[in-house]
């Protein structure tokens, strides 16, 4: 099964006909990207309805009137039980991890999109995905995060007597300060930034929506310092003008960027997972936990919906109970002035003991 970031051509039969899903396929990208549609959107919808077109024509349906509602079910059970072939010289065609759910809830979300698009535009009389239920996706496990500690060991890895270094620390420095996502990283130029102000314009954020966002002086530190001696060495002619240039003179790829950042953090020593968002998902927590609105990092990280940011306030329940216990009234075991009898002392019995004396090995009642 072809999977996400396939480069070669799809080996779709007929792929010719006017009337197959191929065509159609292609018609109802060039309508995405006619309506402002990102590329990146567009290639992941592309690879689900893809791979969804050669699941059928496998099974001898070339066109989308003979795809019908129980079709599409039985692929949704195929993603279902569908398992990665995993590699290595033991471990060929043998079976791997399945499909997570979120991933089946994409795919299954885009062939939805396709339908509803051949449905609205005549070229099938019904839409056969209409009804079809996504999978329920849990909710995402608050991120890992690096403590003040931890993310001043990485940020001292670079070797910063060497150029690669030197770049190397203005990268992570800016990633630390700004949250940026590592793609708006790559495409950042050095207009962007306007040191006098502390902040800097990201004008290639996700969904192609711009922000102004705020940066720190130490960042701004570190980049003028690779502005002055670093850069000046990489920069090829046209210069473009991007901020942040590989040893080609070019922008980074943003895959060269998550491996710079992941060997940075596994040469500090640090087992914890991630790469360029570790440093997104460090600053939204520290600034939650120094006392920052949700919405202010809502805005820091360019989240369309409040809900994609609150994720960081499970990471930040150690903040939640300090201020707890120092603000609420009955959080502590000490006496108040002005309170109405004393606080009870404490005592090493059990906190619930009528539970804990009912606890024992017979089954609690329903």
């Amino acid at each position: 099964m072809p999977g996400k970031g396939q480069k070669k051509p799809w080996p779709f039969i007929d792929p010719v006909d006017p009337q197959g899903m191929p065509a159609l396929l292609a018609s109802w990208l060039d309508a995405l990207r006619t309506r402002g549609y990102s590329e990146a959107y567009l290639q992941n919808h592309q690879g689900a309805v893809s791979a969804f077109i050669l699941w059928c024509q496998e099974r001898g349906l070339a066109k989308a009137a003979e795809v019908t509602k129980p079709v599409i079910e039985r692929y949704q059970r195929f993603l279902f039980y569908y398992r990665r072939p995993k590699r290595g010289d033991e471990g060929d065609g043998v079976e791997g991890e399945p499909l997570g759910l979120r991933t089946q809830k994409q795919r299954l979300a885009a062939i939805k999109h396709f339908f509803r698009w051949l449905g609205r535009n005549s070229y099938i009389l019904a839409n056969p995905a209409s009804e079809i239920e996504l999978p329920r996706v849990p909710p995402r496990r608050p991120p890992e995060v690096l403590t003040l500690g931890e993310v001043e060991q990485v940020l001292a890895q670079p070797d910063t007597t060497t150029p690669y270094g030197l770049r190397d620390r203005a990268i992570l420095e800016t990633l630390y300060s700004t949250g940026m996502r590592r793609k708006e990283l790559s495409l950042l130029c050095f207009s962007d930034i306007q040191p006098e102000a502390g902040i800097l314009r990201v004008r290639h954020g996700k969904g192609k929506k711009q922000r102004i966002i705020p940066i720190g002086e130490r960042a701004l530190g570190w980049i003028r310092r690779y502005l002055a001696d670093v850069r000046p060495q990489l920069a090829t002619t046209p210069d473009d003008g991007t901020l942040f240039l590989s040893f080609t003179g070019k922008p980074f790829w943003p895959d060269t960027l998550t491996q710079m950042a992941r060997d940075y953090v596994k040469k500090a020593g640090i087992k914890k997972p991630g790469s360029c968002h570790l440093f997104r998902h460090t600053m939204a927590t520290l600034m939650l936990e120094g006392g920052a609105d949700i919405r202010f990092i809502q805005e820091m990280l360019g989240h369309a919906l409040l809900d994609s940011t609150e994720i960081y306030t499970h990471v930040s329940i150690k903040k939640l109970k300090e201020i707890h216990s120092a603000t609420h009234p009955g959080a502590t075991l000490v006496r108040r002035k002005g309170a109405e009898g004393e606080a009870p002392e404490t005592s090493a019995e059990p906190l619930f003991p009528l539970l804990a004396a009912e606890s024992g090995d017979e089954d609690p009642e329903p």
